[in-house]
């Protein structure tokens, strides 16, 4: 009989969002009249703006004229120049062509960049996260078991409280590697660029390498805060960052991101020679991928043509709006609320002394409003709730009453 790999019975229960769909779906059934609001999963709601749909039907209309068989292992040059110059170059930030891999979604980038690096790197994550981070590693069998507050053996964590405004520093000593979120998935803080200083600093003294996620910088809405991690002087020695097309152009299902590995970032072999995560990558990306779809590549070039720059800016303003109406409705209804300024989420205290899952249950009953658990990212997010804005003004606006009502003190 095969031996499984018993790193995933260390896992605990089962992954954050089928389990919100699950108690979901029964409360449904016992409760067919029911018009569940769902503000918890962080997917879009609007559909794809005329400028990438047009680019996807000229693609297909492209694939019917000639063959489009495997496209080039980092992406055609069409999307990666684009990327270069609209994401890096307008910000002052120089990256080379050949430091941008596509691929098909921050997730999978976030879960499978731990695949170069060796089983006895030590790592630290701000606590809360995004749980692909911690969950991977727990697979791979970099971390011990998990104890009775959540936490997993081998991990360093650093608690994100209101204490720090949820951007924490470096660890006081030294890991191996060190993921980072900003603006941040559960928080919705962005980081500053003394905080992200701080951390190139403390990776270039500790040979760490930082795992950086830049999922959301399409909703910073400060110019002067940092979108990339490569704005700060240092980090292409020691970051990898991940973006991606999903929340800032409408991609999840469509699916389409990129990370950037420097060439001048590298890690060490057994015999302690330096060698380049830039190739170790380019070399685990073409045996494993085969690219993403000459149709998507076309789609995510055309979200930064003009008019999809533009037409992709008009939805990000919109959840944004949502968010602001979340956060103010919320927070002039008693809650204490936190973030949905440069993130599309609104992160927020439990009343009445409530635990994550109490208060998921009650919002369901109460209010009939889905909302994600804050222990649902980490043991800190305990006592905490996160709220997403990706819905319609509507819905956004009837949830908030609902919530008002349904726990009016």
């Amino acid at each position: 009989m095969a031996h499984i790999n018993d790193h995933y019975q260390k896992l605990q229960a089962g992954y954050l969002f089928p389990e919100i769909g699950r108690r979901v779906r029964i409360f449904e059934a016992a409760n067919a009249d029911a018009h569940v609001i769902k503000l918890g999963i962080g997917d879009i709601t609007l559909p794809l703006v005329p400028a990438v749909v047009e680019a996807m039907h000229a693609a297909v209309d492209d694939m019917g004229r000639e063959a489009y068989g495997y496209g080039p292992d980092n992406g055609y040059a069409f999307l990666t120049e684009a990327i270069r110059d609209n994401d890096y170059r307008a910000r002052g930030v120089d990256i080379d062509l050949d430091e941008i891999f596509l691929s098909d979604g921050s997730k999978q980038d976030s879960g499978n960049i731990q695949e170069i690096f060796g089983t006895d790197c030590t790592l630290s994550v701000t606590d809360p996260s995004y749980p692909v981070y911690v969950d991977t590693n727990v697979m791979a069998g970099r971390t011990g078991e998990a104890d009775t507050e959540g936490y997993y053996g081998g991990i360093v964590y650093l608690p994100a409280t209101e204490a720090n405004g949820f951007t924490p520093g470096p660890p006081e000593g030294r890991v191996d590697l060190a993921y980072l979120c900003s603006p941040n998935n559960p928080t919705g803080a962005v980081a500053s660029r003394e905080n992200l200083q701080q951390w190139v600093d403390w990776a270039r003294a500790n040979e760490a390498v930082i795992l950086f996620d830049a999922a959301y910088d399409a909703f910073i809405q400060d110019d002067s805060l940092p979108h990339s991690i490569y704005e700060i002087e240092g980090a292409k020695e020691c970051a990898i960052e991940m973006r991606s097309f999903s929340k800032r152009a409408g991609f999840t299902g469509t699916r389409c991101a990129y990370m950037v590995v420097p060439k001048a970032a590298t890690g060490k072999n057994a015999r302690g020679e330096s060698v380049s995560l830039n190739t170790l990558w380019g070399r685990r990306h073409s045996t494993k991928f085969n690219g993403v779809p000459y149709v998507i590549q076309r789609a995510a070039a055309a979200a930064f043509s003009e008019q999809g720059a533009t037409q992709t800016a008009e939805q990000v303003s919109y959840y944004m709006e949502n968010a602001r109406r979340i956060r103010e409705g919320l927070s002039t209804a008693g809650f204490t609320v936190y973030a949905g300024e440069h993130a599309p989420y609104i992160w927020m205290k439990t009343p009445q002394a409530l635990s994550s899952w109490e208060f998921f249950d009650q919002l369901l009953e109460k209010a009939k409003v889905v909302g994600t658990p804050g222990s649902g990212f980490g043991p800190s997010g305990e006592g905490f709730f996160r709220i997403s804005a990706f819905n319609s003004h509507e819905n956004v606006d009837e949830a908030i009453e609902r919530i008002r009502k349904g726990f009016a003190t």
